[in-house]
């Protein structure tokens, strides 16, 4: 353990924490606050925001399937993670450039205009997510798996695990000084966050090293053969318990992207909790301090032992929020939310790491998000768009309306989490098997 964790050094940590941390910075923009965004300027409803997750799911999965594949035959992943976050930073500003001021002129009235700012913006946000899903779910994650090994990758993904709630953290706090019910603000929002994603870009050409593992590699294989390795029926043969985690970790998603584009809306909104980010930081700093600790748990103890934890935590979560509607409460539930959620990425991560082949990461990145991505991201959505169809609706000043998301979106989280808890049956009799071969 001391010698692999002395050969990473100090430039992967640094690395990690920098390109996992503006990384997740980015994606919570794009995964709660565009939907936000969507909402407060342009009115958008629970199916424009189902669509909006969906389409950008759909490309991040195509983008990681293509690159991923890529990175492999190329035989370089700094190449992509650096050249990615730069042009990532870039698009991200482009959102600034979608307000009503500048759609209204060339729109006959507010609605029309409304309208297209919606179309506007899921189109920009697949274009983004092009960008960002070949540096982030494609390169970088393939760059995390090529370093690590089975002695550390509970460590690996308790730290890399982290950086969603940490992001979330830092946004909430960074947003707190705007006034997001302008238009103005939104636009330097996405000039900071582009910018910082474009620097990280920069600095990390001088930062990363190119993976001693990958540049083994041999790229006798064409492009296409590396392309398809995944999806062949030989291959999944061969590695069945990892496309089974892959796909209980899409149950994992489903529950969570069921109530995750409209949580802060619902807290905002419905709970009418205006300071919700002074609620909602102290439980994700201590939901973060419990990740750091929990990886160290999977790799003593393994999956089958620390994964039931997490999702005893996330559920209780779940049903605190579904009777609760004052802050206290809401508190200890959103804390055992997100503890459950952070602990629950970290322990499948690091399970995929470790089924993944030597020398094939970026193969296997394309099929990893499917699951984590693709399938939760269109599922997900849809399931609390259902619930929500006929939620509360309110006249805002322009003559729109907009929907209140209600409580029923943490029973239907919680039903998609039994469902997993029964597929989890499965791998854990597999795991069995495998322990007496």
């Amino acid at each position: 353990m001391k010698e692999q964790m002395k050969k990473l050094g100090y430039r992967f940590w640094i690395a990690m924490i920098l390109f996992g941390l503006i990384g997740q910075v980015a994606w919570v923009v794009e995964n709660m606050y565009l939907n936000v965004f969507i909402y407060k300027m342009f009115h958008a409803s629970a199916a424009d925001i189902s669509v909006m997750v969906g389409a950008s799911s759909v490309a991040a999965a195509l983008t990681t399937i293509l690159i991923g594949a890529l990175s492999d035959w190329v035989g370089k992943r700094k190449l992509f993670i650096c050249g990615g976050y730069i042009v990532w930073g870039i698009t991200i500003l482009g959102f600034g450039l979608v307000r009503m001021d500048i759609l209204t002129p060339v729109c006959s009235n507010a609605l029309e205009a409304a309208s297209l700012g919606i179309h506007l913006v899921i189109i920009l946000d697949c274009v983004m997510t092009f960008f960002g899903s070949a540096a982030n779910d494609a390169a970088y994650n393939a760059w995390l798996t090529d370093e690590g090994d089975e002695t550390n990758r509970g460590r690996i993904e308790g730290i890399n695990a982290m950086m969603p709630l940490i992001s979330i953290l830092v946004v909430f706090g960074g947003f707190m000084g705007f006034d997001l019910d302008k238009a103005d603000s939104w636009t330097i929002i996405y000039m900071i966050v582009g910018g910082v994603v474009f620097t990280a870009g920069v600095v990390g050409c001088f930062l990363i090293k190119e993976s001693s593992v990958h540049n083994n590699v041999s790229r006798g294989t064409s492009y296409v053969g590396n392309l398809l390795y995944s999806f062949r029926p030989g291959t999944m043969k061969k590695n069945v318990l990892l496309y089974a985690v892959i796909a209980a970790f899409a149950l994992f998603g489903i529950s969570i992207q069921t109530y995750m584009p409209y949580l802060i809306v619902y807290y905002e909104q419905t709970l009418h909790m205006e300071n919700y980010v002074l609620i909602m930081a102290p439980a994700i700093i201590l939901a973060s301090v419990v990740t750091a600790c929990y990886g160290r748990v999977y790799d003593k103890k393994g999956f089958q032992f620390s994964i039931l934890p997490c999702l005893a935590m996330l559920v209780g979560g779940y049903l605190i929020l579904y009777f609760s509607v004052h802050t206290l409460p809401v508190f200890i539930g959103s804390l055992f939310m997100m503890s459950g959620y952070l602990t629950g990425m970290a322990v499948f991560g690091a399970m995929i790491r470790d089924c993944i082949p030597g020398n094939m990461a970026g193969r296997f990145q394309g099929i990893r998000i499917i699951g984590q991505v693709l399938i939760p991201g269109i599922i997900g959505p849809f399931i609390g768009a259902f619930v929500l169809r006929n939620a509360e609706q309110i006249a805002n000043q322009d003559g729109t309306f907009s929907f209140l998301p209600n409580k029923n979106i943490w029973l239907a989280a919680t039903v998609a989490a039994a469902v997993l808890c029964v597929a989890l049956c499965g791998i854990f009799k597999m795991l069995k098997k495998r322990a007496r071969e």
